[in-house]
């Protein structure tokens, strides 16, 4: 039988070799996604800024590769800050987002050097002016704006509507700029708003464009320069036939056209744009190799086919119903009319389910399935549940495939753990 293969690799020959549960992650796909991006932004929009968002997935390796593609980086933690320093990351090619950043954490996006922080509301505007104070630094800052824009994604990835804890809602952006241009160590020089995830249509984006250029607009006239405008990232990927394909090369050239109307429109100059996608760079470069370990005939229900991992390696269909498409990767020249319909489960102690009701070829313990697009958000929200290890991931280039992240251990796992003294 013949097998699926990723980026030209034999996906059971990687599984052997690495053994499963196995991320396997493409950064030939990585970079392409990049250079469409460029190409697309780049061609219609005259001053643009890539930032890749580093919440979707990120290592020593991947950082790696945003400072070797030229563009920026988007982090949301201490953590994330962290492994980017470590890996050589110009400090003023990051962005440091969050909607909670702590004391700690402001200090060192200071001291480092970052090249904007994103505000997220009013009182961080000051926590930041006596850090940046009392280290004698000034702070280039973005003010993310609620834009109150239903981006028609689910609502727990949809973050630019009114009820959400992302953002300053429109009624107080003035206030928290009057407030920041105030401040003695913070500059303020742009906007921020970040509508949602997964989206496939240009409408929402399109209007959250206006509501941002509009409020650019009304600081103006309060002093206020605002020279750069950062729209997010959120654009989707298609994670099964239903999804719709997103059109990158129409979405870049309606955005450049709508930016120089709405300009014009109201005599505005031209801000410099920012995107944040993170999915889109990433999502499809990986795939999830699991092993088949039980297939459990529910007669006349369902039939089960439990694999080697689950929701400690990838928690997304548990936590928003997220679908993915799969094969059996060792069997892949099985015509799909001698498919069978199955759900795939986890190893996790709850329901677990990885994919409901999908078509695949028969498969039997011992056997391999592939999960695709799981580059983005998987390895980035594994856990321990069931003190599960963390699976190893290996990333290929070309001809090469090496392990990026080892495996967790056992000791890994106990390694944190400290007995209270009357044990």
């Amino acid at each position: 039988m013949s097998h699926y293969f990723f980026e030209g690799f034999d996906t059971v020959k990687l599984a052997e070799q690495f053994g499963t549960p196995l991320y396997v992650m493409s950064m030939d796909r990585i970079l392409r996604a990049i250079g469409s991006l460029k190409t697309a932004f780049e061609g219609n929009i005259d001053d643009i800024k890539i930032s890749y968002a580093g919440k979707a997935f990120l290592n020593r390796a991947m950082c790696r590769i945003v400072k070797k593609s030229g563009i920026g980086l988007d982090v949301v933690s201490g953590g994330e800050l962290y492994t980017a320093l470590c890996s050589g990351v110009d400090p003023k090619d990051i962005t440091y987002h969050g909607n909670y950043k702590s004391p700690a954490e402001m200090r060192e996006a200071i001291e480092s050097g970052v090249g904007v922080i994103t505000v997220d509301g009013r009182e961080e505007i000051s926590a930041l002016d006596n850090i940046a104070d009392a280290i004698g630094k000034k702070v280039d800052i973005h003010l993310r704006v609620n834009p109150g824009v239903e981006a028609h994604t689910h609502e727990f990835i949809s973050t630019g509507k009114t009820d959400s804890k992302f953002g300053i809602p429109l009624g107080e952006v003035g206030k928290a700029a009057k407030m920041a241009k105030e401040a003695k160590n913070i500059n303020l020089i742009g906007l921020h708003c970040h509508i949602g995830s997964q989206i496939s249509l240009p409408d929402p984006y399109s209007l959250a464009l206006e509501i941002m250029l509009k409020t650019a607009c009304d600081l103006r006239e309060e002093g206020i320069n605002i020279t750069e405008i950062n729209m997010g990232g959120g654009f989707g990927i298609r994670y099964t036939e239903a999804d719709d394909p997103f059109d990158l090369e129409g979405f870049a050239k309606n955005m450049g056209e709508n930016l120089r109307r709405l300009c014009s429109k109201l005599n505005f100059p031209i801000p410099k744009i920012i995107i944040e996608p993170g999915r889109y760079i990433v999502g499809p470069a990986g795939i999830t190799l699991y092993t088949v370990g039980a297939v459990k005939n529910i007669e006349g229900v369902r039939k089960y086919v439990t694999v080697d991992g689950g929701m400690n390696d990838n928690p997304r269909p548990a936590l928003y119903d997220a679908r993915y498409s799969a094969l059996a990767a060792n069997k892949a020249d099985i015509p799909a009319e001698e498919y069978e319909k199955v759900t795939v489960s986890g190893r996790s102690c709850e329901a677990d389910t990885l994919i409901k009701d999908i078509y695949l070829a028969k498969v039997v313990p011992g056997d391999i399935i592939a999960v695709l697009d799981t580059g983005a958000y998987c390895y980035s929200m594994a856990s321990n549940y069931n003190r599960l290890a963390v699976p190893k991931m290996v990333m290929t280039y070309g001809d090469k495939a090496e392990v990026i992240e080892r495996e967790q251990t056992y000791e890994d796992l106990i390694g944190r753990d400290i007995i209270p003294s009357w044990l």
